[in-house]
């Protein structure tokens, strides 16, 4: 007992000395923003503010190589605080990025103050502009694992692989709320539910910055895109949105709420406007809320080109030059301007003239100097790739690996079709079956994606992993189609291959998109596509259709003919490797969906929507058969697994609480089938009566757990007061008494508020 108290003494004292020490360092910094910015221009303010693309630098007609006397310009003459993007034409070896930083880093040494250069980039599903990184799923997939931990180990290696390659600062996560399936950026977030993407949200940030951003191993993150960029009307990016205050505060602001709490540096701003104002002109969202409401201390940093576009897009500027005061005054501490130097010499201008205070100036380089001082870049800027031993090795690829497996969703297994024999003959067919570009999706290698094939040359596509698997002799293979292109000799190719083979492997999906480029007007999948698949169905083979596609792509045409649905999202390197053990069954499949998988264009309904965009059967009468309005092709949450999962003994500590009271709930889990695997468990909360219309049911908590056959777990949550508050119409978060109705699997139970 004595030697129980020593420690613990011990502990509590180590934990108020490393509380301490925190609480100096931050003090410290504080002292030496403040110092510097004291010694610092206007000029040289200004500068910080500034963000420039490095193809800005490059060698005129030499892409790659940088022009020393551009670079001379920009960091001395216009005393550039940031850099971003690849240069020409694509990712980098770890040993160019070292050359391209230390150029940089040079000739800041060269300046009067010698304030480092910040580069950030954007590493969204690991250090993704590198040769040799390990390449994860994409966002969309991360949510579709329902497993934090896992999310935030995969960060914590896409922070190393990043740092590895001399850059301290990722944009990402993206933290967007997409409500329309047609949106070309869906696949960059978490998903429909605010819940869950809170959630992953944490686990990125905190995999990203680790203990300290100052680690050689961690970077800083950025947020995007602050905010309501996920709800455009028209489905188009960078289209406008209505949103009430209300949604945006009950919703969208709570995934930022909780990676701000956790420390995330940065946040970068939406492109879009909302109710007509564009988010990089509001005042009330960026300063009024995000920094002084949510005490955001961060940088908040522009998207491409938008200050300039409150100007010549959204029309609420008459000149650069007033779109630069309406920007800095609203809020935005750095723009990324990104490809001239309109921004500081407007900017300057405005200083010199007293139309925009110094005071916001010096609050925006504060924040700016703040986040290199954390990052350690006073010290050094320039990684020594020795000091990264792990960089894309085999540790970092098996959790590439297992996280792709842990996302990839088996939606459909009529008959039980899976998992396949090996010994079986199969064909595998489709737009999407040999490329990794459309495993990868944008973002990867190129802004677009584009070249993955090249970058990764040495990973499997979905067809090579099959013929890896099980041989080139048992796997049949033609295209079939074209992502767009009809080609009915191609179709006819590969129906008669089919007529040699027991299963149809149907690999359909998108190209490799993002942003602008990615809109579309159709969220069918194309013509192309679904005549192949419509074709194949006449064989009356089995067909396990492949969706490899980074939003739900509608296949109402052709599912029902389907024996198996499996949904990869954008895997990454290692996706068709865990597909296809999968398919084979080596690998439990385990991962859900994190949206509703819509059946028709004009039926896109959340899960958790509203009592009356659902009609059920007992509202129906004999007189008029209406059509259902909730009825989703796949539901939030679906996912099949190879065994059975059997939830019981649902039961909560409280059956009446107060307004200030936790309540636990706990849940038996038993594994019915005859294999292993892995289950996500799901808690839904449903107000069955409130002054706002309440949810239909709504995700409050989730734990991924793995059980052997015949094994039972208890699982238990806790749900706080604050899971029982709605924003009312005042704009603020209340809770009101009556009954709650908690929903584990098949298994309810009610407690009352009083």
């Amino acid at each position: 007992m004595k030697n129980t108290v020593v420690l613990l003494v011990v502990f509590l004292f180590a934990g108020t000395v490393w509380s301490q020490e925190v609480k100096n360092n931050k003090s410290a910094i504080d002292n030496k923003v403040a110092a510097l910015l004291s010694k610092m221009s206007i000029e040289e303010k200004v500068g910080q503010m500034t963000q420039i693309t490095v193809t800005n630098f490059e060698v005129t007609g030499k892409k790659g190589i940088l022009d020393a006397a551009k670079l001379k310009e920009g960091i001395q003459k216009y005393h550039i605080g940031s850099i971003l993007n690849v240069p020409n034409p694509g990712a980098q070896t770890i040993e160019q990025w070292k050359g391209v930083i230390s150029t940089i880093s040079t000739e800041a040494n060269k300046t009067r103050l010698k304030i480092p250069v910040l580069y950030g980039i954007d590493a969204i599903h690991g250090a993704s502009y590198t040769q040799g990184a390990t390449l994860f799923p994409q966002q969309i997939g991360l949510a579709a694992t329902f497993n934090t931990e896992l999310v935030k180990k995969g960060a914590q290696i896409s922070a190393y692989e990043t740092r590895a390659s001399s850059i301290p600062w990722v944009f990402s996560p993206d933290l967007d709320f997409p409500r329309n399936p047609a949106w070309s950026r869906m696949w960059e977030t978490f998903g429909e539910d605010a819940y869950l993407s809170s959630k992953m949200a944490v686990a990125l940030v905190e995999g990203y910055e680790g203990d300290g951003v100052g680690s050689k191993y961690q970077v800083a993150s950025c947020m995007k895109h602050y905010i309501g960029y996920g709800s455009t009307t028209s489905g188009k990016d960078r289209t406008p949105s209505i949103i009430p205050e209300r949604i945006l505060r009950q919703y969208d602001l709570t995934i930022y709420q909780a990676a701000i709490k956790v420390g995330a540096k940065s946040v970068m701003v939406s492109s879009g406007e909302i109710n007509g104002t564009p988010v990089h002109a509001s005042k009330h969202l960026i300063t009024d809320i995000l920094k002084n409401e949510l005490g955001f201390s961060g940088v908040v940093v522009t998207d491409w080109k938008d200050i300039i576009y409150l100007y010549t897009r959204h029309k609420v500027a008459e000149s650069n030059r007033d779109a630069v005061k309406i920007a800095v005054m609203a809020g935005i501490d750095m723009s990324m301007v990104p490809e001239d130097f309109t921004f500081y010499t407007d900017l300057v201008d405005l200083v010199n003239k007293g139309e925009v205070p110094i005071s916001r100036i010096d609050d925006a380089v504060s924040r700016i100097l703040k986040m290199k001082f954390e990052l350690n870049l006073f010290e050094n800027t320039v990684a020594d790739p020795k000091d990264y031993p792990a960089f894309g090795s085999e540790e970092h690829i098996e959790k590439a690996y297992q996280t792709a497996a842990e996302s990839i969703t088996l939606l459909k297994n009529k008959e039980a079709i899976l998992p396949l024999d090996k010994n079986e003959k199969i064909l595998v067919t489709g737009a999407t079956a040999n490329s990794m570009k459309y495993l990868n999706g944008g973002w990867s290698y190129t802004w677009q994606g584009e070249n993955s094939d090249t970058y990764a040359a040495d990973k499997f596509t979905i067809l090579e992993a099959f013929q890896n698997k099980i041989g080139k002799e048992n796997v049949l293979y033609t295209p079939g189609a074209d992502l767009e292109i009809e080609n009915d000799a191609e179709i006819e190719k590969a129906v008669a291959l089919a007529k040699q083979a027991s299963k149809i492997v149907l690999c359909l999906g998108e190209k490799n998109y993002t942003e602008t480029p990615g809109d579309i007007s159709n969220i069918y999948m194309s013509d192309s596509q679904i005549k192949l698949a419509l074709a194949l169905a006449k064989l009356d083979k089995p067909i396990i259709l492949i969706l490899n596609e980074g939003r739900p792509r509608l296949i109402s045409d052709f599912e029902s003919k389907m024996n198996a649905v499996i949904q990869c999202y954008l895997p990454g390197n290692e996706g068709a490797r865990a597909l296809v053990d999968i398919v084979y069954g080596e690998v439990n499949p385990s991962g859900r969906l994190p949206y509703n998988y819509p059946r028709y264009p004009n039926s896109l309904e959340k899960y958790n929507r509203k009592y009356t965009e659902s009609i059920s059967e007992g509202e129906q009468n004999d007189d008029a058969k209406y059509e259902k309005s909730y009825l989703p092709q796949y539901e939030f949450g679906t996912g099949l697994s190879y065994t059975t999962f059997k939830y019981s003994n649902i039961k909560i500590d409280k059956k009446e609480i107060s307004s200030s009271d936790d309540i636990t709930v706990s849940v038996e889990v038993t594994n019915s089938g005859s294999s292993q695997g892995k289950e996500a468990v799901l808690l839904y909360l449903s107000d069955n009566v409130a002054s706002i219309t309440p949810e239909f049911k709504s995700l409050k908590r989730f734990e991924k757990i793995e059980l052997a056959p015949g094994e039972t777990k208890k699982v238990s949550f806790t749900l706080n007061p604050q899971d029982l508050k709605f924003v009312n119409n005042d704009l603020k978060w209340i809770s009101e008494k009556g009954t709650f109705t908690i929903q584990i699997g098949d298994q309810k139970a009610d407690f009352l508020l009083q």
